[in-house]
């Protein structure tokens, strides 16, 4: 079963002495492996907690939000009018409900 892979795997690969079997998917492949990608790392750093996991799960958000049609900027411009209107997570409150 292949996966998702970052672009410089192929050549990674052939340096190491051996032949990549790959292809290039087409849109609607890209975005169902891009959803598979997320869950991944997601899940890589639910294990592990470290930077380079939360660069891994940045990187895929990134590639979605392009193949979605959206810009990185654009992205940003959506989050930070959202902590602007709703705040951000840095007060560490926790809902338990309403009396």
């Amino acid at each position: 079963m292949g996966k998702l892979v970052r672009d410089r795997i192929p050549e990674i690969i052939i340096a190491d002495g051996k032949e990549p079997i790959v292809r290039t998917l087409n849109q609607d492949e890209y975005l169902k492996e891009l959803d598979i990608k997320l869950n991944e790392e997601v899940a890589e750093y639910q294990i592990d907690k470290s930077i380079e996991e939360m660069a891994d799960v940045l990187e895929v958000l990134y590639a979605i939000c392009e193949a979605r049609g959206h810009s990185i900027e654009e992205l940003e411009a959506v989050r930070k009018e959202k902590s602007d209107v709703r705040g951000a997570f840095k007060n560490r409150i926790y809902w338990d409900g309403n009396k």
